[in-house]
């Protein structure tokens, strides 16, 4: 057990002895809090028809604003933030929970009105996955100094905050906390107590810090349903499986059974609902829980599921196959990693790694813009962008060789990575003034991520901390042929996406064409 850790759970024991009251946050009450203050005043009323969970069962308040009914010895208190209110924040933290054996008298939650939005614009982020101080470093001045550029008023975190070092929490928290937007939080397999004895107990570091595992949270333009689909296996090959426990059903159920259905859904986890065992090999997610979830969701017309945990990312359209029945297919969008591969490669001229994923997207994050009328914005942001470089922009980047022979075979091309392509994205290219062609989709490795492997190999003292992961097929790989036949010199070509969200995209990249001296 890595030491931080252990040290940290070990006041697990005291900090619960100290804190668990004969009478625990069984009942409570919600007001607004319509001074900011915290504490329910003179003309500030309770407020009827909150909902209040204990991540099993869901009660409302009355009209004074009290709930009861809720079993808050056995579990963290949570309510479900109501669209038009906020809820003060403890940094990046917002104060929506209770943990287990509060003291009744504590179980107040103030919610402050909130002026309404045009859009939701959230963050994204999946696996920051920080186990060293010099990692926190580089998720802040590389994710983070990146992602103030982004409008946003919320955040979400899909797993793997920290790599099972949580004493780094705070650390993590007070870097995030620079955004200035609530920020929700899922646990992932690395934020796990693996010295646990069930499932239940071993989010018990995390529980600590961020609160309940499986909660909802809703704005005026979308719901967003946050599950903690992380099973934990104790003694098992593979520790962990990818699904969902019976209280957490429950509390699903129960939570899409007064769900509005006129706004998105937004469901995030960290493992991916799409199984990614190799053949023969044991399911990475329970078949039978997810047809069961996807059964719960069908009956909303407009959901979108967000997921991590792979530190590559791809889009994934759920059907019968899946065990999806609704009219049109279910988006997945499973997000590649704020750390991308584990904070690996080369280090740049500020000391960050390169941290290139296995698929060839580099470090970042997403956004998700709802627009009114369940529409929605999907994005990708690399954490370092490259300004003087045009091969290498936000939605792609490009290879191709530097010279070629002239009159030579063209098999040879260039080769564009579409960080959020998909299996339908339309990519052209042109050489110089000529026409534009389609990109055929190759299903092979990012030859810049190759290239990185070769200098890895062939360097003679190690390059950084970690080398760069080998290079794996990437789902979002298009390829032209360059023509040989044109001119001796430099030929400039232009590659554009059509993204279905944000228009037309462009970037170029170019090759020169040589006479072989014997021709």
């Amino acid at each position: 057990m890595p030491p931080l850790r252990r040290s940290l759970l070990c006041l697990l024991p005291l900090v619960v002895a100290l804190t668990m009251p004969a009478l625990a946050c069984d009942q409570g009450r919600v007001f607004e809090d319509r001074d900011g203050d915290g504490r329910q005043g003179t003309g500030e009323p309770g407020l009827a028809g909150i909902r209040v969970s204990d991540g099993v069962r869901i009660v409302e308040t009355g009209v004074d604003g009290r709930f009861s009914g809720l079993d808050g010895r056995r579990a963290a208190v949570f309510i479900i933030k109501p669209a038009g209110y906020g809820v003060a924040r403890d940094g990046a933290l917002p104060r929506f929970w209770r943990p287990a054996g509060t003291r009744d008298h504590a179980c107040t939650f103030a919610l402050r009105p909130q002026a309404p939005e045009t859009a939701l614009d959230m963050l994204v982020f999946a696996d920051p996955q920080a186990g060293r101080e010099a990692e926190v470093g580089y998720y802040e001045r590389s994710v983070i100094a990146r992602a103030r550029d982004v409008p946003a008023s919320l955040g979400l975190t899909l797993g793997d905050v920290g790599n099972d070092v949580p004493a780094l929490y705070p650390a993590i928290n007070r870097a995030t906390a620079q955004l200035d937007v609530p920020w929700l939080h899922l646990p992932g397999n690395h934020d796990l107590d693996f010295e646990a004895g069930d499932d239940p107990a071993s989010t018990a570091s995390y529980r600590a810090i961020y609160g309940p595992e499986t909660y909802a949270w809703e704005e005026a333009h979308a719901s967003v349903l946050m599950l903690d689909n992380v099973i934990y296996q104790p003694g098992a090959r593979p520790a962990y499986v990818g699904g969902l426990r019976e209280d957490q059903f429950a509390f699903v159920e129960a939570y899409l059974a007064g769900a509005p259905t006129d706004r998105l859904l937004v469901v995030g986890a960290h493992i991916p609902w799409f199984d990614t065992a190799a053949e023969g090999a044991a399911e990475t997610v329970r078949s039978a829980d997810r047809a069961r979830l996807f059964a719960m969701l069908q009956r909303f017309p407009h959901v979108l599921l967000l997921s991590g945990h792979r530190h590559t990312q791809r889009h994934v359209h759920h059907g019968p196959d899946s065990g999806w029945h609704g009219p049109m297919p279910l988006h997945e969008y499973n997000v590649g990693a704020a750390s991308g591969a584990f904070w690996s490669g080369a280090p740049d001229a500020d000391g960050i790694p390169a941290a290139t994923m296995a698929d060839g997207t580099p470090h970042g994050f997403a956004s998700l813009r709802v627009e009114p009328g369940t529409g929605y914005r999907l994005d990708w942001h690399p954490a370092r962008r490259h300004e003087d470089d045009p091969a290498s922009t936000g939605a792609m980047a490009l290879h191709a060789p530097r010279v070629l022979r002239r009159g030579a075979y063209p098999a040879w091309g260039v080769y564009a990575n579409v960080f959020m392509g998909q299996p339908d994205t339309r990519v052209e290219y042109r050489v110089g003034d000529g026409d534009w062609r389609p990109m055929r989709r190759v299903n092979r490795a990012d030859p810049r991520l190759v290239m990185e492997n070769v200098r890895d190999d062939t360097a003679t003292a190690l390059r950084g901390f970690d080398r760069s992961p080998e290079a794996d097929l990437s789902s979002h790989l298009w390829r032209g042929a360059l023509p040989t036949d044109l001119p001796v010199g430099t030929h400039t070509v232009d590659v554009r996406v059509f993204d279905p969200w944000h228009g037309e995209r462009r970037a170029s990249t170019a090759y020169r064409l040589d006479a072989w001296p014997e021709d």
